[in-house]
């Protein structure tokens, strides 16, 4: 990167000090329709609920199910005493500069507890918006799935359609209680000079299952991720996959790391990545404690591009002599004979192309709405144009 941390920061202008949309009908319909196309669904249809921040402003908050809180998490720290149980917790507020920065100037985010043997039918949904130029914005969020429940939350994070540059630091915590289940599909839909840097901490117990899937294929200057899971209960799950796409000039750091910290615990870590010119870090850590656990790591990447860079680093660590873990990697371009194959059944060139590159990023995500699924395959047709 040709900027360090703190001049990331001084660069941009707080949330706080530029002004924000009072309501979802103040939006203009390519903002609406951007939205759509990260998965928000403003009419909550197949929805029990929405969470929209602009900015540093809570535009909309509401959920229809009773067995599911929602609130903003500045309310929630009052209502609750300051969710001393939950925050900071997972990440420490002294990790880094940005988590530091985030614990001195909150603009906000959002708390969400699925309470004890609740089993939403539907997801929830969440938006995380900057719709001014040159704005940071620095939220938290807590989501907790207590015992027997099961929840699926949808995050669309984006900026206005004619923002050039901004910041997003997010942090979140997720606990996952005996035998809950909890599904959280990010989708990022920024703009090609934004900075986002997320910050995510996962505790799993007993029988519990978190399932991440992370979708980036729009433009972006850079994003840093890793998240961290911990398994600390018998039979916890982790599964984290990963959809992502780097345009010429985007450096994507992205990964995830999983501590199986309890016998039979399992976890699985797979992402397909395409640099489209720009440059993918691949990271994926598994971490086996314990005995009787199963984990795999999986990375794929495709270069389009001829100044495309994918750097996959895949680790596995074992301390007992009684784990199952194991790992593939594979980086390379598109074979041309796979296109000629193609080709001699019909398919032009750039048909050819885009259905390999469109199998090779197929993952099932359940939940997502027909405009996100329109996207996904546009942006398929978007990476052909970058070349073999």
């Amino acid at each position: 990167m040709d900027i360090n941390d703190k001049e990331l920061l001084s660069k941009f202008t707080p949330a706080s000090n530029v002004d924000a949309v009072e309501g979802i009908d103040k939006l203009q319909d390519e903002e609406i329709k951007k939205l759509q196309q990260t998965g928000i669904q403003l009419n909550e249809e197949e929805r029990i609920g929405s969470f929209i921040q602009t900015n540093c402003n809570v535009v909309h908050c509401d959920c229809s199910v009773s067995g599911v809180e929602l609130l903003p998490v500045k309310d929630a720290l009052k209502k609750y005493d300051g969710l001393s149980d939950y925050w900071w917790r997972l990440v420490s507020k002294d990790k880094d500069i940005f988590t530091e920065e985030t614990e001195r100037n909150l603009d906000n985010g959002y708390f969400i507890r699925a309470k004890a043997g609740e089993k939403a039918v539907y997801p929830l949904q969440t938006c995380l918006y900057i719709r001014n130029d040159n704005v940071a914005q620095k939220v938290h969020n807590i989501i907790i799935a207590e015992e027997g429940s099961e929840l699926h939350v949808i995050t669309g994070c984006a900026t206005h359609p004619h923002l050039t540059s901004g910041l997003h630091i997010g942090i979140s915590e997720f606990y996952v209680k005996k035998g809950a289940k909890l599904t959280f599909t990010m989708v990022h839909n920024w703009g090609e000079s934004i900075y986002v840097r997320p910050r995510t901490g996962v505790l799993v117990e007993e029988d519990g299952l978190f399932m991440s899937n992370y979708i980036s294929l729009k433009g972006v200057k850079s994003i840093q991720t890793y998240p961290v899971a911990q398994l600390k209960g018998r039979g916890a799950v982790a599964r984290f996959n990963s959809v992502v796409v780097a345009p010429s000039g985007a450096l994507l750091d992205i990964g995830s790391k999983v501590i199986l910290d309890a016998p039979e615990t399992r976890a699985e870590i797979i992402s397909r990545t395409v640099s489209n010119g720009g440059t993918i870090i691949a990271r994926g850590h598994l971490v086996g404690k314990a005995r009787g656990v199963k984990a795999h790591l999986e990375c794929q990447g495709m270069i389009l591009a001829d100044k495309g860079i994918i750097h996959a680093i895949p680790e596995l660590e074992a301390h007992l002599d009684d784990v199952d873990m194991s790992h593939e990697a594979a980086v390379g371009k598109i074979a041309q004979e796979e296109i000629e194959y193609l080709m001699a059944r019909g398919l032009s060139e750039e048909e050819a192309v885009a259905t390999i590159v469109r199998g090779f990023l197929d993952v099932k995500i359940e939940g997502l709405p027909p405009e996100l699924e329109e996207e996904l395959q546009n942006a398929v047709s978007e990476c052909q144009q970058g070349g073999i």
